[in-house]
């Protein structure tokens, strides 16, 4: 891909994307809709993909935000149900969807078949997680989908790696293909462990933030192509990497964690939006190479394997989760029986996103042979069914995700509660900080003049008392304003005043740029202060 049609590429799927969040459809659609029509039109250049380049430089970064954004704790307290799903499901679904396409696709060789069945058997469930929370989802609900999506994709590509090995007649026994499982999995998980202390270590030395913010953008890449050279799982590596650094981000310097925060959730957007809108780019050329099948054998074929992907989470969800309570009087005891409600939602939520479309990318288009190169057995077939089956499940599933969970008898989420326990939590935090005020100034050396003294338990006890704030704060009934919320419009307000004051002065030549840049420096993190609540 040259160039000269990387930047329309990733300046228009960007501008399609920020366009789906402002009228609220679902951006993956868009995207897609507007690649599939933005290909007919003439002097629009035809996207291809390397496939050798799809993994590495796609699935890292995601991953590794995801991994960032992710609780190590909640993921040990979920072991169970997030193993079942992360490996279990994969796996049940890469056989199952894999034997029905080969029972009802005419010539389809069983180990595409089975390629395809690993192609499309990750959910995405950034999606899903974003929807859950919007909506009140349970907590562990959303950790579940959480951890399910960090560790499935490492599975579902050791299995279509092990069935592309099998398409392209390198061989396959069962013991190969678990020695390879085994191999990525601990091997992957190896080399996380190994990178990640040291990893943490280098985070928490370095003082220059934008070497430390150009270090954190190599930390993916570096984790995965570690792992590959070992022949393990570069996208296990990658999560056990991201969860530790996640769990320890409070090592590292405040500006870093704002700054890094902000630089990975622009490589996110940009690459999932990049990725959907060029699957609607290259539809065309797919459908292209299908013109030797008929229009209804391919709608046929598309409906029974959506079918299937959808019908199979449904198949393994329900025994996973109440298989372990019903066999385990451990596991009775401790969590109870579960509601209904609960692998009814983590069914539907299985919609299938950037990971499968990646992969399926990634499947070569020629197979080395003593004539030099045949292609892929049905590959066109297999990205078609994959485009299928991420539309269909982000069209189906993703847009009635919403009202089904409002319409489930789910325990309500309690607000309330949360903020009670942030409180709490900020309560004996300021408690903590007041006695170490009080130790820091009887030192000589730390005496400050009477008003910054005040000002500094003044911050303590603002901090302390806006949480209480919330809790029992009115919501005025003439501006529908609670008083916190007032408290930050003031301030915000008062702080765009100074903004212009300062411009104004740079304007008229009182000072200069470099001056005003500082000014408005030190106003943006007093204003991040008021966005807090704090002073």
């Amino acid at each position: 891909m040259s160039s000269s049609a990387l930047l329309p590429l990733v300046a228009g799927s960007a501008a399609v994307a920020g366009l789906a969040r402002r009228i609220r459809l679902s951006a993956p659609l868009l995207l897609v809709a507007v690649g599939l029509v933005a290909s007919y039109v003439p002097g629009v250049p035809e996207y291809t993909l390397d496939p050798e380049l799809v993994l590495p430089l796609v699935l890292p970064p995601l991953l590794y935000t995801a991994a960032l954004d992710s609780s190590y704790r909640g993921l040990r307290a979920n072991v169970r149900p997030v193993a079942l799903l992360s490996v279990g499901y994969v796996l049940f679904s890469t056989l199952a969807v894999g034997l029905i396409a080969y029972a009802v696709i005419p010539g389809l060789p069983i180990a595409a078949a089975f390629v395809l069945g690993a192609v499309v058997a990750p959910p995405d469930a950034v999606a899903a997680t974003a929807i859950a929370r919007k909506v009140g989802l349970p907590r562990r609900i959303v950790t579940i989908l959480q951890g399910e999506s960090l560790v499935n994709d490492a599975t579902a590509i050791t299995a279509y790696r092990v069935a592309v090995a099998a398409a392209v007649g390198e061989g396959f026994s069962w013991g190969t293909a678990f020695g390879e499982f085994l191999l990525a999995a601990l091997g992957g998980t190896a080399v996380g462990l190994v990178l990640m202390v040291p990893l943490q270590w280098a985070r928490t030395r370095l003082r220059d933030r934008l070497l430390l913010n150009t270090f954190s953008l190599l930390v993916p890449f570096a984790a995965y192509a570690a792992a590959e050279a070992f022949h393990a799982s570069g996208v296990i590596a990658v999560v056990v990497v991201g969860l530790y650094l996640g769990h320890h981000a409070h090592t590292v310097d405040f500006a870093l964690r704002l700054q890094e925060d902000s630089v990975w959730r622009m490589v996110a957007f940009i690459l999932e939006s990049a990725v959907f809108a060029l699957i609607g780019l290259q539809l065309p050329v797919v459908l292209r190479a299908l013109g030797h099948y008929s229009t209804g054998e391919l709608l046929l074929w598309a409906v029974l394997v959506l079918g299937a992907v959808i019908v199979m989470r449904f198949v393994w969800c329900w025994p996973a989760t109440y298989l372990p309570v019903l066999l385990s009087a451990r596991v009775r005891e401790r969590e109870g029986m579960p509601d209904w409600t609960r692998p009814f939602v983590i069914a539907w939520a299985g919609m299938r996103g950037v990971v499968s479309l990646a992969v399926a990318f990634s499947i070569p288009e020629t197979v080395k042979d003593s004539a030099g190169g045949t292609p892929f057995p049905d590959r066109d077939l297999i990205l078609y069914l994959t485009f299928v089956v991420v539309i269909g499940t982000l069209l189906l599933q993703g847009l009635t995700l919403p009202r089904l969970v409002r319409a489930l008898p789910l325990p309500p989420p309690d607000p309330q509660r949360e903020v009670l326990l942030e409180a709490q939590a900020q309560n004996d935090a300021s408690i903590a900080a007041a006695e170490r005020l009080d130790v820091l100034l009887a030192e000589p050396r730390n005496r400050l003049p009477a008003p910054l003294e005040t000002r500094l338990r003044r911050v303590l006890d603002r901090r302390q008392n806006a949480v209480w704030e919330r809790l029992g704060s009115a919501v005025d009934e003439e501006s529908g304003e609670s008083a916190d919320a007032v408290y930050r419009r003031l301030g915000k307000e008062t702080i765009a005043a100074e903004r212009e004051v300062f411009v104004r002065l740079r304007d008229d030549d009182r000072i200069d740029d470099e001056l005003l840049r500082r000014l408005i420096r030190n106003l943006d993190f007093e204003e991040a202060l008021v966005d807090r609540g704090e002073e």
